[in-house]
């Protein structure tokens, strides 16, 4: 009788352990940004927020309201990055192939890096730099080893904003853990 009820109690614990492993997950999920590091918008602009300014002459200049400090800039509507040194000087700004889900508008950090695999979509990259997640698939920026940076399939969700390899390999040795990344509409 007592190794059954022993059974009993290791059992009753074990699913009180996952039961709390379980809230403990969906409370921080809908935990306010500011308790501490996460990988979700810690800033987003307000409903039918309009798109940043930009300098109609010259339409790769930094978006003004993109922040202060050294960061990767991300303009999901011109498709443009900005790699922002000491002093806010633009160090490298490219165009990008974006992926099928978008990262919400707001600030980000950097929190993994891959040097080779297989993205989403089954195309080998490299210099893979994670900074945010969607829908349930990883955001980042990668380059195809192929240097290829056709449009991804429409259907099917991906997270790969895809880079040239030059591209690719600037961003991957300025975008480091913990290296801010500010995506404007």
């Amino acid at each position: 009788m007592a190794s059954s009820s022993a059974g009993i109690v290791t059992g009753l614990t074990m699913a009180a352990l996952v039961t709390i492993g379980v809230l403990g997950h969906q409370a921080s999920v809908g935990a306010p940004a500011d308790l501490g590091p996460t990988t979700r918008a810690t800033t987003s602009p307000a409903p039918g927020a309009a798109k940043a300014p930009r300098d109609r002459r010259h339409p790769d200049a930094l978006p003004t309201m993109s922040g202060t400090g050294e960061r990767v800039v991300y303009s999901v509507d011109d498709d443009r990055v900005w790699l922002v040194g000491p002093g806010n000087e633009v160090r490298r700004t490219f165009e990008v192939t974006p992926s099928t889900v978008d990262p919400t508008p707001g600030a980000y950090t950097v929190t993994s890096r891959s040097k080779l695999v297989t993205g989403s979509d089954g195309i080998p990259v490299e210099h893979v730099v994670r900074f945010a997640g969607a829908q349930g698939v990883a955001i980042g920026f990668s380059a195809a080893v192929d240097g290829s940076t056709a449009r991804p399939d429409p259907d099917r969700p991906t997270g790969g904003i895809r880079e040239t390899r030059a591209d690719g390999d600037a961003m991957w040795k300025f975008a480091t853990i913990g290296r801010q990344v500010v995506v404007v509409p």
